[in-house]
């Protein structure tokens, strides 16, 4: 039977409380952390995936009480699937699994679960529409909100479109978040990959005042000389 409960059955069939102690230190759930609360099973994404394939047919009803879970893997597993539901459904369907996606951002509430899923859908789906939302988005006073917005724009960059990602890298250099500024450095390497003029043409506005880390991740795949007169303020 394709409900939820059969794919979080599935989920504690395979966990294993190694991993999922492992978990609570790397995401930081712990008493004051960034992802304090969050419970973990202990299942690896390579076998979340493997599920999520399996029930990719799951009704946005179903999906939904996996994305409320309080389980980690569990939420990260109903996101898997609507990608893959995405990935496979017309235009209407595409629309309808967009919009199920933004009203429950809530519970897209950690990085891998941003980063498994935001470029896959809001990206995809805004591509060739208005992106006023990511603008908005990476206004929010929700970190997560503001990772989305930035990795959305990932879809952008794979397809040589990036000016938006230019303009929300902007608006977020005084962020204080270092999810931020990882995320937005890492889109901005992304950049660079597929165009070094236009990091070039970045940085040399903004690397003076770049956050440190943002800026590490930006020019990562500069030769080494390079990367060290940005390091040094030496350009």
């Amino acid at each position: 039977m394709n409900t939820s409960e059969t794919v979080i059955s599935l989920l504690r069939e395979i966990a294993d409380p190694g991993i999922a102690k492992h978990s609570l230190s790397f995401f930081k759930a712990g008493p004051g952390e960034y992802a304090e609360g969050d419970k973990f099973l202990g299942v690896r994404v390579p076998d979340q995936r493997k599920i999520a394939r399996k029930h990719r047919k799951l009704s946005l009803e179903e999906v939904k009480k996996l994305l409320k879970s309080e389980l980690h893997e569990v939420r990260l597993t109903g996101l898997l699937i609507l990608v893959y539901q995405y990935e496979k459904a017309d235009s209407i369907l595409q629309e309808k699994i967009y919009h199920f996606y933004m009203d429950h951002l809530e519970y897209v509430n950690n990085w891998d679960l941003v980063d498994s899923s935001a470029k896959y859908i809001a990206g995809h789906f805004l591509f060739d529409k208005d992106r006023s939302l990511l603008h908005n988005l990476a206004k929010s006073d929700n970190l997560w909100d503001r990772r989305v917005a930035v990795l959305s724009t990932f879809y952008f960059i794979d397809r040589g479109d990036f000016p938006t990602t230019i303009e929300i890298s902007e608006n977020l250099l005084n962020d204080q978040d270092d999810f931020i500024h990882k995320a937005v450095g890492w889109m901005l390497r992304e950049i660079g990959n597929n165009d070094k003029p236009t990091l070039i043409s970045f940085l040399k506005k903004h690397y003076k005042k770049m956050p440190r880390t943002m800026l590490r991740y930006a020019i990562e795949k500069f030769p080494k000389e390079e990367r060290d007169h940005y390091l040094k303020g030496t350009v």
